[in-house]
């Protein structure tokens, strides 16, 4: 099980057994202009941490630190002015969805962290036990989970729901840093019964006029791509809503002589992210059929 612990007033997750690697607990979400004082700290620490990973805010596309890094990549929409957003950073297909969510009646608002909105998003986790051909992982759990998910960093976080006839359908969580520079999406997510009525488009839009209300310069929609897979209908739907992928150094210094050794092996990755493409699809094939098989009357969503 992962493990947090508190270094230098910093929320350090720490996962692995072997091999321990630790990275901050908002990482993609809170920086490290400075590293080295956390990393002197990290070392004199007494829970051991093998290699420690950072990655830098998307307008710092250049290395800039003295440390091993590999090429990371993110989703990356930059903002000015809705209107802009609307008109040249999107397509008539964009625009068309969004639109489309109005006419079914779907209206976007900012709401508060509250239980109305916590219960809503419970209902929304658990319309269906799968999602994108593989198990969903907020599927099952209770009130009081989602809530303690939700509230983390709820001092730099907005909530926009998607209602109808003032049911919540769908929500996302961005959460800016501490410069007011970037914001990122934490979770987006709407109903599939609701598919028809497009409301993931119009959180997009609502996301985008949040951001460029308050002055933020890019929203950062998780990663543009993954690695091992090929694009996607995720890949396809940030494209088509003027997201671009942009490459980050994702850092890595190791803080041990087994972190030295299983960064060069590549230890610090996925088994997953060591096969084929072929091989790697082909899995997640068999993986979305084993589910339509185990849930025959859900959607494969």
């Amino acid at each position: 099980m992962p493990k947090t612990v508190r270094i230098c007033g910093k929320e350090i997750r720490i996962v692995g057994r072997l091999l321990r690697v630790g990275r901050l607990e908002a990482d993609g979400y809170e920086f490290l202009e400075f590293p080295e004082p956390l990393l002197r700290s990290i070392r004199k620490f007494d829970t051991r941490i093998d290699l420690f990973t950072f990655i830098p805010r998307v307008s710092a596309t250049a290395p800039t630190h003295p440390y091993p890094f590999e090429w990371d990549n993110y989703a990356v929409l930059p903002v000015s002015t809705f209107d802009h957003w609307w008109t040249h950073q999107i397509g008539f297909k964009a625009r068309n969805k969004a639109k489309q969510a109005a006419k079914k009646g779907v209206t976007l608002r900012e709401v508060p962290f509250d239980e109305a909105l916590v219960k809503g998003i419970w209902e929304i986790y658990n319309e269906y036990p799968t999602r994108q051909g593989r198990r969903f992982s907020h599927y099952g759990k209770d009130l009081a989970t989602v809530y303690k998910e939700e509230a983390t960093f709820l001092a730099r976080s907005i909530f926009i729901g998607a209602f109808l006839d003032d049911k919540l359908i769908g929500f996302v969580k961005l959460v800016f840093d501490e410069t007011h520079s970037q914001a990122s999406t934490m979770n987006i997510i709407s109903m599939i019964a609701h598919r028809d009525k497009a409301p993931t488009n119009a959180l997009i839009a609502q996301a985008v006029r949040s951001c460029a209300e308050r002055g933020f310069k890019y929203l950062v929609y998780s990663h543009f791509a993954y690695v091992g897979k090929s694009a996607d209908g995720i890949t396809k739907f940030k494209e088509i809503n003027g997201f671009q992928r942009v490459d980050l150094p994702r850092y890595f210094i190791p803080l041990t002589s087994s972190g030295w050794v299983a960064f060069r092996l590549g230890l610090h990755h996925r088994l997953v992210d060591h096969l084929p493409e072929p091989v790697a699809e082909k899995l997640r094939e068999l993986r979305a059929s084993w589910h339509r098989r185990r849930f025959p009357t859900v959607k494969d969503a």
